[in-house]
């Protein structure tokens, strides 16, 4: 008997010794899928988003001391994940050169007519969409109106058919012509044309030395002139190698009817062109310089970045991006004595929900089929600079990359019944979308029609992605909440938008649900788990215009 005793307790110490350190493995491989998907915990997405959100960090503006906290807060758990770190000399970050540059009062933009001077006020009378030295036209050169900007020969369209813009600065209006055709402009929704930058670039094409926009009457985002002088209060930051831009201004209509001083038509004039369909393009009376005075820096700002690997690396292996930006905007201009743009729920929440789902995978001992990069980005609010710099300089091959996962935000309103799928319709990945809903319960709703008009697909880091080939989506909760109606619900989100979004509130004190905040966390892993676990690879739609930088990546092999 005590020889039996002695073998059991050897047999339990060996098991204490050598077996427990396994125990965590052996129950991890016991686990069904709803078990990872119940350890997802809203404690944890709300310590992330409590720390990240605080006032302390300074809103983690782009190159600041408080996105470097962040940045090596992130880098911390992704370390205490064994998440592998596969940046600059094997560190979780990647290092990205920028400049930075913002725009002092004392620079004069000066309107001249007949011997005549007025100096418009830099923030009240207009506003920079960039700032440097690329800016300056130190000579004053002529106006001329063309029209909304837009050469679209698809539909017919050309403001400059009849202007010779060479050598001037371009006026136009914001937006598009009316339409409430669906085959000419997209009738009531925003073409790409609308954009201030397609603008912008249509004019230097014509050799335009700079342009002016003036919002349109009828377009009511840009009749709270106050909000977009906050919006353009910080500082412009570009990468360090980018492209040298040109004078773009967005004028106050009120100052901007100046600048038609004895031209053929008045800013009136144009506004009821404009709610005609009528718009005409015309040479202008009046001339333009600017002299630009700007406080500058060189600096670096830093993705973060880690590997969850599917098995050791090997030639052939094949990545799946989950990212999510971690930046905001800083300090700026106070509101109600608040200076800190914290920007919680853009994207402090989304940070965390990516965080979360890195946890959960580190605990799968089963390796996926696909290895996952788990992508935290830079310079997003600055004009997508951390994933454009990703792509342009990319850690793992774009062509070997499957698809992308984006998070911009949660669900904080209530718990929801359905999903929508920003970009789905581009690709197959709305198959994984509908599965995913069909495992949850849930439904799969289109993009409500009120936020078309946000081109929502085009305002993250996903459209980066797919600009380079890969099929990618945002996955947001829709509006069909358990304790509200549709219409309540859509009341919510678009206050949150008109007095929130981009502004000092969107930080710890507005109300979150972490109970929803959380089972849209399941959502994203559920998928997540699908797509790194698929032998079937996410296609493009044919027709959809992201396929020709797929075969181009994988014919360079890049």
């Amino acid at each position: 008997m005590m020889l039996i005793l002695k073998i059991f307790f050897i047999i339990l110490l060996l098991f204490i010794e050598f077996g427990a350190a396994r125990l965590p493995q052996l129950c991890a491989q016991q686990f069904n899928f709803q078990d990872y998907l119940n350890i997802i915990s809203a404690d944890s997405i709300r310590k992330h988003v409590e720390f990240l959100g605080h006032d302390s960090l300074e809103g983690r503006g782009t190159g600041t001391r408080g996105e470097q906290i962040a940045a090596h807060y992130i880098a911390s758990h992704l370390k205490q994940y064994k998440i592998k770190p596969i940046g600059d000399q094997n560190t979780y970050f990647q290092s990205i050169p920028m400049h930075g540059s913002y725009p002092l009062r004392e620079s004069q933009l000066k309107l001249s007519h007949d011997n005549n001077e007025f100096f418009f006020k830099l923030f009240q009378d207009y506003l920079l969409y960039k700032s440097g030295a690329q800016t300056f036209i130190p000579q004053p050169v002529p106006l001329v109106f063309a029209g909304y900007g837009i050469i679209a020969p698809e539909y017919d369209y050309n403001d400059y058919q009849s202007l010779d813009v060479d050598g001037k600065v371009v006026v136009f209006l914001s937006g598009e012509p009316l339409s409430n055709d669906s085959t000419y402009f997209n009738g009531s929704h925003p073409t790409i044309y609308s954009y201030p930058e397609s603008k912008q670039r249509i004019a230097i094409s014509r050799g335009a030395l700079g342009s002016i926009m003036i919002p349109a009457s009828r377009q009511i985002e840009f009749n709270d002139w106050s909000r977009l002088e906050n919006e353009f209060a910080g500082e412009d930051v570009t990468l360090a190698y980018s492209v040298t831009s040109n004078l773009s201004v967005l004028i106050n209509p009120e100052a901007g009817r100046r600048l038609f001083t004895s031209s053929p038509y008045s800013l009136d004039d144009i506004n009821e062109m404009d709610a005609t369909g009528m718009v005409r393009s015309f040479e202008m009376a009046a001339q333009i310089s600017f002299k630009g005075v700007f406080q500058e820096r060189d600096f670096f700002a830093a993705n973060v970045i880690g590997l969850f690997e599917s098995k050791p690396r090997k030639p052939d292996d094949s990545y799946f991006i989950i990212s999510a930006h971690y930046d905001h905007l800083g300090i700026g201009m106070p509101v109600n004595g608040d200076s800190i743009y914290n920007g919680v729920l853009d994207n402090a929440i989304g940070v965390a929900a990516a965080l979360e789902i890195a946890r959960i995978f580190s605990l799968l001992q089963a390796r996926t089929y696909h290895s996952i990069v788990f992508l935290f980005l830079t310079g997003e609010e600055k004009g997508l600079l951390g994933s454009t710099y990703y792509i342009d300089h990319p850690i793992v091959p774009l062509h070997k990359t499957i698809a992308n996962l984006n998070i911009d935000g949660l669900a904080v309103n209530d718990r929801f019944n359905d999903i929508i799928g920003i970009g789905a319709q581009f690709s197959t990945l709305e198959n994984f979308l509908k599965n995913t809903a069909a495992k949850m319960g849930l439904a799969v709703s289109p993009v409500p029609s009120r936020f078309l008009s946000l081109e929502s697909f085009s305002r993250s880091d996903q459209i980066s992605f797919a600009k380079a080939g890969i099929p990618s989506i945002l996955i947001s909760e829709g509006l069909n909440y358990q304790s509200m109606s549709p219409q309540n619900a859509l009341q919510l989100v678009i206050d949150w938008y008109d007095n929130i979004y981009h502004t000092p509130f969107d930080d710890l004190n507005q109300p979150i649900n972490y109970q929803a905040a959380r089972q849209h966390c399941q959502v994203l892993f559920t998928f997540c788990f699908d797509v790194a676990n698929s032998k079937t690879v996410p296609q493009w739609k044919p027709g959809t215009p992201f396929i020709v930088e797929r075969l181009r990546s994988i014919a360079e092999k890049r």
